[in-house]
C-alpha cells in the first residue's frame, strides 16, 4: 500500500496519542478514538476525525496504533465488546506504542496472532512536544514482515528508530531500561532540589548552574523548572506520577524475574508510590519534589 492511501486508527488520544495522531495526519488518513469526550473534542478541534468506539475508528483502517495506558486498556481496545478487531481488516498490523512490559507485550502478540494480526512492539519515548514533531525515540520488537508494513508510520513518528529484535517484547525490554533511568533521574533531581531548599539556596540558580556540568541530566534540566512550578500552583501535567508508579513497577518486576538487583529503581519506585498515596497520582511527575520538601515557606522569595 502507498503511504498516501494508508489509513491509520489511533486508539488513545491522550498526552502522547493526540500529538502523534496530529503529526501522522500530515501524511496519512487518520481516525481516532479516546474514551474521554474531552480528548475526542480536542482531537476534532485539531482536524482529526474521531469515532465513539475503537471498532468504529478501525473500520477503514490498514493499521491500528495503540497509545493507551497499560495492558488492560490495550486488551479492551483490541478485544473488548466494541474492540478494534471487530472491524480491523484481517492481517492488518497493530502497533503498540504503550509501555506495558515484555511479558504483557508477548501475551498480546500471542492473542493477536491467534486472530490473524501481527503485533509491532514499539514503545515510545520523548514527550508530547517531540511526539507532535515526529521526533520520538522508538524501540521495536517485530518480525521483518510485520515491520515492513508499519515502517512508514514508524519512520514518520521517530527521529531515532532502533530495531531491538524480531520478537514482540524485545522493544518493551529496552524501554524498561529507559524507564529505569528516567525514573531514577527524576527522583535524583527531586532530591537535589529538596536539598538545595533545605540549605537555603535558590533552586533556580542550582538548576541553571548544575545543568551545565557533569551532574546534569535531561531530567534535571527538564523536570527541575517544573519542580519549582509544583510549589507555585502546580506544573503542567505532561507525565503523571501514576504513570511512573506503573512503569517503575514494570522495572522492578522485570528485574526480579531475571534475578537482577535494582536497588536504586526500587527506592525511586517507593517515592512515586508515596506521592500517589499522598494524592498526587494525577499530578505531573515533577510534583514528587513536594514529598521530599513540602515546606513552601523555605522557598526563596
Amino acid at each position: 500500500m502507498s503511504e498516501n492511501s494508508s489509513h491509520i486508527a489511533v486508539i488513545g488520544l491522550g498526552a502522547m496519542g493526540l500529538p502523534m495522531a496530529a503529526h501522522l495526519a500530515t501524511r496519512f488518513s487518520i481516525t481516532g478514538f479516546d474514551p474521554f469526550e474531552a480528548r475526542r473534542e480536542l482531537a476534532s478541534e485539531q482536524g482529526i476525525v474521531v469515532e465513539a468506539t475503537p471498532r468504529d475508528a478501525s473500520k477503514h483502517a490498514d493499521i491500528a496504533l495503540l497509545a493507551v495506558r497499560d495492558q488492560s486498556q490495550a486488551e479492551s481496545a483490541l478485544f473488548g465488546k466494541e474492540g478494534a478487531l471487530l472491524s480491523l481488516k484481517p492481517g492488518s498490523p497493530v502497533i503498540l506504542t504503550s509501555t506495558v512490559g515484555p511479558e504483557a507485550a508477548r501475551a498480546l502478540a500471542d492473542r493477536l496472532a491467534e486472530a490473524g494480526y501481527p503485533l509491532i512492539d514499539a514503545p515510545i519515548s520523548g514527550g508530547p512536544v517531540r511526539a507532535g514533531k515526529g521526533d520520538l525515540l522508538i524501540v521495536v520488537g517485530a518480525t521483518e514482515q510485520a515491520l515492513a508494513a508499519a515502517q512508514p508510520v514508524l519512520d514518520h513518528l521517530a527521529s531515532t528508530l532502533t530495531i531491538v529484535g524480531a520478537r514482540p517484547g524485545d522493544g518493551q525490554a529496552l524501554k524498561t531500561i529507559n524507564q529505569l533511568l528516567a525514573g531514577i533521574h527524576i527522583a535524583a533531581a527531586a532530591e537535589a532540589i529538596a536539598l538545595a531548599r533545605g540549605l537555603g539556596l535558590d533552586p533556580a540558580v542550582v538548576i541553571s548552574a548544575l545543568s551545565q556540568g557533569a551532574a546534569g541530566s535531561f531530567m534535571f534540566s527538564d523536570r527541575g523548572p517544573r519542580m519549582l512550578q509544583a510549589y507555585t500552583g502546580g506544573a503542567e501535567v505532561k507525565s503523571r506520577v501514576d504513570i511512573f508508579v506503573k512503569d517503575m513497577g514494570i522495572v522492578t518486576n522485570v528485574g526480579r524475574g531475571c534475578h537482577v538487583p535494582l536497588p536504586l529503581a526500587a527506592a525511586a519506585e517507593q517515592l512515586y508510590l508515596i506521592a500517589e498515596a499522598a494524592g498526587l497520582g494525577a499530578q505531573d511527575d515533577s510534583s514528587v519534589v513536594t514529598i521530599l520538601s513540602p515546606d513552601v515557606s523555605k522557598d526563596p522569595g
